[in-house]
């Protein structure tokens, strides 16, 4: 309670403008490292522009992409790993935008919180530009929102925003996806950014100590092998996009291998997965020990070890592998596209995936 005369401020109401102009200045070095032609990533005005002419388009179509962190946020909340966040929502971003044969070339982002804590934003948006940096896109701008009362003390959340460009009559749509083409997989670098309630659940339920080596791997704590960040694919996939050697891709996002394959096909054609052509990674197999989960569900939730999934004509397979080994990918043939209702199969023999017997799991879109 005050008294009529109290003088308030937006500082009084939980608010500090001077945090919010001291931040704006902390990252701007970092914006700044992610020009890009086309761009300038200075930051500080009403909004950003970008000149796809002076980045290479002749006939550009504008391709354009969000997404959060999801719940993988909280983890890194909880834990205090503030720094690579930024990387898992610009991945989830760009990621989606290279599927549709889109360069991306510029990201913004949202940045709210109850109470602006500039040493906790700068980590995290230290991330998101070091994200650009492996995308190639320039962070042109953003939005810091400090609000008192909607988050609970520490808490934050993110979004991203991202736009991309690809030259008229080149976008991949996934018409070019017919019977007898081979899918390749490229390997992720952990759970990436999906199916996190369900990693929370196992850890608050199976009383996991976050901060000890892990069970598959003495040398990494368990933390930091759960806050691994997504992998971006922007740079290894693009040639191989240009060239035309590509006739589609799948982000493995939430929905797993079964419903992300089949958002890229035409009708009458069938994506055939064989979980036995790579070998599950002990993460992944970690986690479906400690919760019991059958291969189906994995299909479904997880991302397997395999982040994205190329459709390519069969004489492309070999050499296309060879390639994306060249540019750093882990990339191997896991199935193939068949005639059929449109959707995906995974299937396993026995002992795959901890199967007790083979095992098949389907998805019709």
């Amino acid at each position: 309670m005050s008294d009529d005369t109290t003088s308030y401020t937006y500082a009084r109401a939980g608010v500090s403008i001077e945090a919010g102009n001291a931040l704006v200045k902390a990252i701007g070095p970092l914006a700044r490292a992610t020009a890009r032609p086309g761009a300038t990533s200075e930051l500080g005005g009403f909004g950003g522009f970008f000149d796809p002419k002076a980045a290479g388009y002749s006939d550009p179509l504008l391709v354009a992409a969000n997404d959060g962190v999801g719940t993988k946020l909280k983890l890194a909340i909880d834990s205090g790993r503030h720094d690579t966040v930024g990387i898992d929502l610009v991945a989830m971003c760009v990621n989606d935008l290279i599927v549709q044969g889109a360069e991306p070339l510029f990201f913004l982002d949202y940045f709210a919180t109850g109470k602006l804590e500039n040493g906790i934003a700068e980590r995290v948006v230290a991330g998101i530009a070091e994200g650009c940096k492996q995308a190639g896109c320039a962070l042109i701008g953003g939005e810091t929102a400090e609000m008192p009362g909607m988050y609970a003390a520490g808490d934050y959340d993110l979004a991203g925003f991202c736009v991309g460009a690809v030259e008229r009559g080149e976008q991949l749509t996934g018409e070019r996806v017919r019977a007898g083409q081979v899918l390749i997989g490229l390997a992720s670098s952990g759970v990436h950014s999906n199916g996190y309630s369900l990693v929370r659940r196992l850890a608050a339920d199976k009383g996991w100590k976050l901060d000890r080596p892990a069970l598959f791997d003495a040398d990494r704590l368990l933390i930091d092998a759960l806050i691994e960040p997504t992998k971006i694919y922007v740079k290894s996939l693009l040639p191989a996009i240009r060239a035309g050697r590509i006739a589609a891709l799948a982000h493995i996002t939430g929905g797993g291998l079964l419903e992300n394959i089949p958002r890229v096909l035409p009708e009458g054609a069938r994506a055939v997965v064989d979980a036995d052509s790579w070998e599950q990674p002990r993460l992944m197999a970690f986690l479906q020990a400690q919760g019991n989960i059958e291969p189906e569900e994995m299909a479904r939730t997880f991302n397997c070890g395999v982040g994205m999934v190329l459709a390519v004509e069969p004489n492309e397979a070999d050499s296309l592998i060879t390639d994306l080994a060249q540019a750093g990918e882990n990339a191997f043939a896991i199935g193939r596209i068949e005639p059929g209702p449109r959707g995906c199969t995974v299937r396993g023999s026995a002992g795959t995936w901890s199967a007790r017997d083979a095992w098949e799991a389907d998805h019709s879109a």
